[in-house]
């Protein structure tokens, strides 16, 4: 929600080839299911979609630089699968055979495999999205809250929601990029964080430790 100025500095750092583009209202939420960071849709060249929004991050890759946070970051992902570099294998897999590919999946495995798009699922959207302008009319108040608050309610599993809330929240008036990515209670914060949950909590819930 904060644009692509908390961004900035890790585009910068990593130096993409390619256009980095930043989804501020969250319309893949909405449109394709995504419910997390990172998540990824496989989509030919026909525009056809081969895997919906599933979990998968790229083998990581060191740069130099001495930001603790980008440290942390690519621990993180080291340390969640045994081999880094396994989802984008798959991706290469499929680059090089197509449909032939053993990970493309066939369009009944792709509607089988894609999240409900239920009524609540909409509504949440809705309160996600005037949760959203109202942070950046009047900022982090009563009324945002209580709109992510029913974002959360009516999609529990949608993380993203959540993850925006707490950065909201942390990032108030600091002029502080980094205070977006910190979505957990800091030392003596356990009685003011204003959750019921955090991001370390949901990645638990998922089996996903950190």
């Amino acid at each position: 929600m904060g644009g692509p100025g908390p961004l900035r500095q890790f585009i910068d750092l990593a130096a993409p080839q390619h256009p980095t583009l930043v989804d501020e209202t969250h319309l893949l939420d909405a449109r394709f299911g995504v419910t997390n960071i990172p998540q990824n849709i496989w989509i030919d060249e026909t525009g056809t979609i081969v895997r919906p929004a599933e979990p998968g991050s790229p083998a990581p890759v060191y740069v130099e630089t001495d930001d603790p946070t980008y440290a942390v970051v690519m621990q993180y992902m080291h340390e969640r699968h045994p081999d880094p570099g396994w989802y984008s294998d798959r991706i290469r897999d499929w680059v090089s055979k197509g449909a032939d590919s053993e990970y493309a999946m066939r369009p009944d495995e792709v509607i089988k495999a894609s999240q409900p798009r239920t009524p609540d699922v909409s509504r949440a959207a809705a309160h996600f999205e005037l949760g959203q302008h109202l942070w950046h009319t009047e900022g982090f108040s009563d009324r945002v809250f209580g709109h992510l608050a029913q974002a959360h309610t009516l999609q529990p599993e949608n993380i993203t929601y959540k993850r925006q809330a707490y950065s909201a929240w942390r990032r108030g008036d600091s002029l502080d990029p980094v205070a977006f990515f910190r979505q957990v209670p800091e030392p003596g914060e356990e009685t003011t964080w204003p959750f019921v949950s955090d991001f370390g909590k949901d990645m638990a819930a998922l089996g996903i430790t950190f």
